[in-house]
């Protein structure tokens, strides 16, 4: 294990910027919604302020002030930001990122729950918190062989939390992070002793058949939900998670196209009102985009998917996962099922219907994120 501090290279800067000022855009219909993908005024706006108004070094100076590591973890190099709490008796948090972001999701959140005091809490509520980058995401390298899906990287998370001291701890994801949090419940439940949730993983699968309860009508309609969805707008999710290979020539080589494909989902999916700067202002979704950029990970960030596809977040009938679980449901995320789906397998302790926010909560909604944290793990301190 070891400190770790951002250095982008002088030419990277400038290899990118020189692409920049190329940019040829396309020459077809451009339609002034989003009905056929990320519109050209956002994205039009979005690379001239890269070009003119964006420093990275500024990012990367920012950035540099969180506490950052790189641990090897089962042959795995793993980036990872330890904020430790001084308050007492802290609960260590790991929280998970998932596609299209990276830790930087959780830079405003890491204050609100290591000194909740400082921001109108009680010390009690306390966290350490370690945010880990998933493999090929951030500072963590790609994995060098097929076969890193969410179930893989919850035991890299458990090594990982062991080195650091943490021989019982808790986790928090969304997207991606959901899936790897879900997997720690489910595979180490002798270390992790409540998860807190702010999505359902779409690849989890609770047993279904005559043997169980019938599907319900609130379920049906989420069924139904995730249907439309995927027929509409899940073309990105079935190309990923099938051919993520010949996507990943397009966008490792045109930073517009990455930008393109990552600011949609950032548009669709952010609770913004028509509005995505006034909750993602482009200094953090291009940092964030830049990362990707950098570090030439792209490849590795889509073909998860392919690895989730091919190790769902299935169970066995007889399954059934009793570590405490709370989930944070926020009114502009992607379908998410009834609590009685997700009860079929898991213990449900605590489902908060949460006023605003979408599907980046600790980004777009830090302190009410951090509410419902400190909230659910309140009964599980000592």
């Amino acid at each position: 294990m070891r400190p770790f501090q951002i250095h982008i290279p002088d030419e990277a800067i400038e290899g990118l910027n020189a692409r920049l000022r190329q940019t040829r855009w396309p020459g077809s219909i451009h339609q002034t919604g989003s009905e056929d993908g990320a519109k050209l005024s956002l994205i039009e706006n979005l690379i001239n302020f890269w070009k003119t108004d964006f420093n990275w070094r500024t990012q990367e100076t920012r950035l540099n002030k969180l506490p950052q590591f790189i641990a090897t973890v089962d042959g795995y190099d793993i980036h990872f930001i330890h904020q430790k709490s001084q308050s007492p008796q802290p609960l260590p948090l790991v929280l998970t990122h998932g596609w299209p972001g990276s830790f930087i999701e959780f830079e405003r959140i890491i204050p609100l729950l290591t000194d909740p005091v400082a921001h109108g809490g009680d010390a009690n509520d306390a966290f350490d918190v370690v945010i880990p980058s998933l493999p090929g995401f951030g500072f963590s390298p790609s994995p060098a062989d097929k076969g890193t899906s969410a179930k893989q990287i919850a035991g890299l998370w458990c090594g990982l939390m062991r080195q650091l001291g943490y021989d019982q701890f808790y986790a928090q994801g969304g997207d991606i992070g959901a899936g790897v949090s879900c997997w720690l419940a489910a595979l180490y439940p002798q270390s992790v002793k409540g998860v807190h949730l702010n999505y359902i993983p779409a690849s989890y699968r609770p047993p279904l058949g005559e043997h169980f309860l019938p599907v319900s009508e609130s379920e049906q309609a989420f069924l139904d939900d995730v249907a439309g969805f995927m027929a509409l707008e899940g073309a990105y999710a079935h190309l990923q998670g099938t051919k993520p290979q010949t996507l990943a020539y397009s966008l490792a080589d045109s930073p517009v196209g990455l930008a393109s494909w990552i600011a949609e989902k950032f548009e669709s999916w952010v609770d913004h009102g028509g509005a995505l700067d006034s909750v993602v202002p482009h200094d953090v979704l291009l940092t964030n985009i830049s990362l990707y950029w950098f570090q030439n990970t792209i490849d590795a960030s889509l073909r998860l998917y392919k690895e989730n596809r091919l190790q769902p977040l299935a169970f066995a009938p007889d399954t059934r996962v009793d570590v405490p679980l709370g989930v944070a449901v926020f009114p502009k995320e992607i379908p998410m099922p009834p609590m009685s789906w997700v009860e079929r397998v898991f213990r449900v302790d605590r489902w908060t219907q949460i006023p605003r926010g979408g599907h980046f909560a600790a980004l777009e909604q830090p302190e009410l994120l951090a509410e419902d944290i400190r909230t659910f793990f309140r009964p599980m301190r000592s």
